[in-house]
This record gives structure tokens, sequence and C-alpha cells, in this order.
């Protein structure tokens, strides 16, 4: 399987973001990042997509013919006050991703994500501008836009760098390509590369209601 640039910015028109975690379940990750206790629903990307776009609206059976409707409710997996989230596992990491963001981007969702482990995001939003962020045991220690590496907001910016040599992969490609030169890089040397294929699958979903 291909370990391209997950996820598909192809697939996200709206944009993404997407946090990767290591040595954590889906479940328990779901639960990190959404403060509360949970109730996932399995769902796929599609049909996250179908789910999302009553926009507050009853939703019918045969918007999803495969899911039981009655659950989506009692789930609050309807309530569009909050991000519709999707977790999943590859290896030794687990990843969530919400489509459009900016819920899994801030800087307390980063932190609560990586207690006692270490936490990777990627941003890409639907006006093209980009960010990434990594944090270990609460810490986020770099914080950046790939255009301007040399301005990091993180505590420890020369971590990731040391980690990762990403700042060559920037600097030796094309400007317009910085955001997925530095998140291929990235990816790569923490080895928490997930197959495209993967978002393809049904996975744990929930509503953080209220999140927004």
């Amino acid at each position: 399987m291909s370990t391209s640039i997950f996820p598909n910015s192809q697939l996200y028109g709206t944009g993404y973001c997407a946090l990767f975690v290591r040595g954590i379940s889906p479940a328990e990750l779901l639960t990190r990042v959404s403060g509360r206790e949970i109730q996932p629903v399995p769902l796929t990307r599609l049909e996250v997509d179908a789910v999302k776009a009553p926009l507050g609206e009853d939703i019918d059976e045969d918007d999803v013919p495969e899911l039981n409707v009655d659950e989506l409710h009692s789930s609050g997996m309807l309530d569009n006050s909050g991000p519709l989230l999707r977790a999943g596992t590859h290896n030794d990491w687990s990843f969530v991703i919400e489509s459009e963001g900016p819920y899994l981007a801030s800087d307390e969702i980063i932190a609560a994500a990586s207690r006692d482990t270490v936490a990777l995001s990627a941003r890409l939003s639907e006006t093209g501008s980009t960010w990434i962020s990594y944090a270990e045991n609460s810490e986020i220690l770099s914080s950046f836009d790939p255009l301007f590496p040399q301005h990091d907001h993180g505590k420890r910016p020369a971590t990731l760098e040391e980690l990762t040599g990403f700042r060559e992969a920037i600097d030796s490609g094309n400007r317009s390509e910085a955001y997925e030169n530095a998140v291929r890089k990235i990816q790569q040397e923490l080895q928490c590369a997930v197959p495209q294929e993967a978002d393809a699958a049904r996975l744990l979903a929930v509503r953080v209601a209220g999140g927004y």
C-alpha cells in the first residue's frame, strides 16, 4: 500500500486537520481530543459527508442506507454545533481526522492528545494555508507554517528538526510544495506514515457537540 501524504488533500476539498499520536488506541485518542465520554459510530469518509450534508435538517434513511438513523441521533452524530471526527490506526500510531478543521489544530487539543506520548498535527485549510505542530508529553515543541519554518512558535523548535531533518526537505524542494515535502519527511522519519487506503475504511467516529 502507498504511504503517501495522509490524508489525501484531493479527497478533502474544504481542507482538513489530521492528528497522529503514538501508542494509544483510536478510542483513547477520540476520548482525549473530545474531552468527554464518547459513543463512537463506525463511519466511512463518504458516510461522514452524507451525515454532515443536511446541516441541521432531518436525515433520511435513504441518505445513509447502511446506517441506523436512530443510532446517529442518540450518539449526537447529527449535532452540527461541533466537529465530526474519525479515528483509525496504522502500525504504532493512531490518527484522527477532521474535514475542514480547525478544532483538532488547537494547541489545547494537541497538548491533550500527546499526554505521556508524542503527537503530530498537520493542517491544510480551504484557502491553502498550512500548519504543522509537534508535541511531546503535553508540551508543544514545534509549531510553524512550512512556508516560514524559521518562525517556529514551539518551546523547543530544534527537537523536530533533529528528529526528522524536515528543513532540508523544504529547502531542497519547490516553495509551493513546502507543506507536502515537510509532512512527507516528518512522517517518514517518525514512522507515522499512514496509507491513504486506511481513510477509505469504516472508522470510529464521534461528534464533539459544542466544539465550535
